[in-house]
């Protein structure tokens, strides 16, 4: 393996219904512990900036060595309702301000921001909903080309949305947008429900790769289910990907234990990293 990617760990900055993530509100003290155990970067699951200090959250990752390399946004739809396709113009129109407070966040981060959830599940006019999230992230592409923030567009399982499942769904989609400021998420959970083969939905989707997401088959840390880790770290070895590998996983048996097995496996695949410290 040539060292190069991150370790990353996702955490929540306040309560949410999404299981997948650890909420932990001493947000230093989850930056020391991250650090602690090897990780590079904490991700931050983050509902509504504001109220947030950015300043004050990059000084206190930076004094434990480790960056924060994204900002998840989903909670905005679980918790809220709203998303880029919803059929009421001032539900987007929300969803849109909100996100582009999140680019502002994030820019004074060094961040990333991830569009999930927050385009919305579909309804039953998907030529509408394909419109509406084709005029939302062109927007918010032009908002974070001026912010000099990545935008990065996950493909989610059929189960949780109807837009955007796949890579190749993903790959479609960004060759309609304009600029580069959107990139991909790709998300190992969602993957392993919806791509036939693992290993080449990342090699294909290699170019336009800005971060990525390792759960397991049962959304348990790496190693605690069936997808082919060690395939895919070679993967992402040969292609040259130097961005995070980020920990999006239940917190089972608890978010100390499962953070410490994630790291156990992402040790022995990745050996040596870019780490800050």
């Amino acid at each position: 393996m040539n060292g190069t990617v991150k370790k990353g760990l996702v955490i929540s900055v306040s309560p949410t219904r999404f299981a997948a993530v650890t909420h932990d509100s001493d947000l230093a003290g989850a930056f020391r512990r991250a650090a602690a155990l090897g990780y590079d970067g904490v991700e931050l699951a983050v509902r509504d900036p504001a109220g947030l200090d950015p300043a004050a959250l990059r000084r206190a990752a930076e004094a434990e060595g480790i960056a924060i390399p994204a900002l998840g946004t989903g909670q905005a739809f679980v918790e809220e309702g709203l998303s880029l396709t919803d059929p009421e113009a001032t539900v987007r129109q929300a969803a849109t301000e909100r996100l582009k407070h999140q680019l502002d966040f994030a820019a004074a981060l060094g961040a990333m921001v991830i569009v999930g959830l927050i385009r919305g599940r579909g309804t039953d006019d998907p030529e509408r909903d394909h419109a509406f999230l084709i005029d939302g992230l062109a927007d918010l592409s032009s908002a974070a080309a001026d912010r000099g923030v990545t935008i990065l567009l996950e493909p989610i399982n059929r189960y949780e949305t109807r837009l955007v499942n796949t890579v190749d769904d993903g790959l479609a989609l960004l060759a309609e947008l304009p600029g580069q400021s959107v990139r991909l998420l790709l998300d190992t959970f969602h993957m392993n429900i919806e791509e036939p083969f693992l290993s080449g939905s990342f090699v294909r989707a290699a170019a336009v790769t800005g971060h990525v997401h390792w759960a397991d088959s049962n959304r348990h840390y790496p190693g605690a289910g069936h997808i082919p880790f060690a395939e895919l770290a070679a993967v992402l070895d040969a292609t040259g990907y130097a961005g995070y590998v980020s920990m999006e996983m239940l917190p089972w048996p608890d978010p100390e234990r499962a953070a410490a097995a994630a790291m156990q496996t992402l040790n022995r695949l990745f050996p040596t990293s870019n780490s800050l410290k």
